[in-house]
């Protein structure tokens, strides 16, 4: 299956006062169309400026990242990016924060009323899907915070994208409503038929979302390893007690603490103990 991002040989270098700081470096990743991939990793280890890499937020500093076919250079309409604090406009309500992108896109060209309708069409089309009809006309501080990630997503969607990027989209959410987003953007995105790179913290949530795992070390960033989710197309939150999920939960979380060199053998413990 041909690849809808990739990632070569990149490498990504911040300059601060006290010199460069090499954030990624040689990261290569295939990405084939109508995947969900999730990026998992200790704090500092680059999964975020990935993703802005991948976005065209961020330029890279050597390498080359393709998205879509296209080099990026870029923001392009192909990304869509979802960000963890929802970023909605608090002065427009939840079907003018939706229809934002779009209403922008036809400002920005000769349209027809049938653009338009179109955009309307699609605006109401994300509204029932989100579950976000009985909220249409409100503003964002009226909704909790599920409720506002879900506008976001649907916002994201608009332009139907094909690619989706989410930065720890759910990570200010609660666990309940968390397993309720879980279901509701497997569901979403298995409908819109996009790719998906989701960066979190958490690897419950990683192999619950993921086809695949991306596991990445830090200093500098890099690909340290990835893990096949053979848990099927279709999820469901019981499948988080089985035993094929909590061995690949505990695989993940092991070789997450060794790339940041941390020990748990009960021959360091003692030594501990004794000092």
């Amino acid at each position: 299956m041909a690849s809808i991002v990739s990632c070569r040989a990149v490498c990504k270098i911040f300059e601060s006062q006290r010199g460069s700081v090499p954030a990624l470096q040689n990261v290569n990743l295939e990405i084939p169309a109508g995947e969900f991939v999730t990026v998992v990793g200790a704090s500092g280890c680059g999964k975020s400026t990935l993703l802005r890499l991948i976005a065209g937020l961020e330029s890279v500093t050597s390498g080359e990242i393709e998205a879509a076919g296209a080099r990026v250079l870029g923001p392009g309409a192909e990304r869509a990016m979802v960000f963890q604090n929802y970023s909605l406009y608090p002065w427009l309500t939840v079907m003018d924060n939706i229809k934002f992108p779009r209403q922008l896109s036809i400002h920005n060209r000769n349209s027809t009323s049938s653009d338009v309708e179109a955009a309307s069409g699609r605006a109401d089309a994300l509204l029932q899907l989100m579950g976000l009809s009985s909220v249409e006309t409100a503003f964002p501080a009226q909704l909790s915070g599920g409720m506002q990630q879900r506008v976001a997503i649907a916002r994201a969607l608009m332009t139907r994208p094909r690619i989706l990027l989410m930065d720890e989209p759910f990570g200010a959410l609660d666990a309940q409503t968390r397993e309720v987003m879980h279901d509701l953007i497997l569901h979403v995105c298995a409908l819109e038929n996009c790719s998906v790179v989701f960066v979190t913290h958490d690897v419950e949530e990683a192999i619950y979302l993921g086809h695949r795992v991306v596991l990445m070390a830090p200093q500098p960033g890099r690909v340290e390893c990835i893990y096949d989710v053979p848990l099927g197309t279709i999820r469901g939150q019981e499948m988080k007690h089985t035993r094929e999920f909590l061995n690949l939960k505990g695989q993940i979380l092991a070789r997450i603490r060794e790339t940041c060199g941390v020990r748990t053998d009960l021959e360091l413990l003692q030594k501990l103990s004794r000092v």
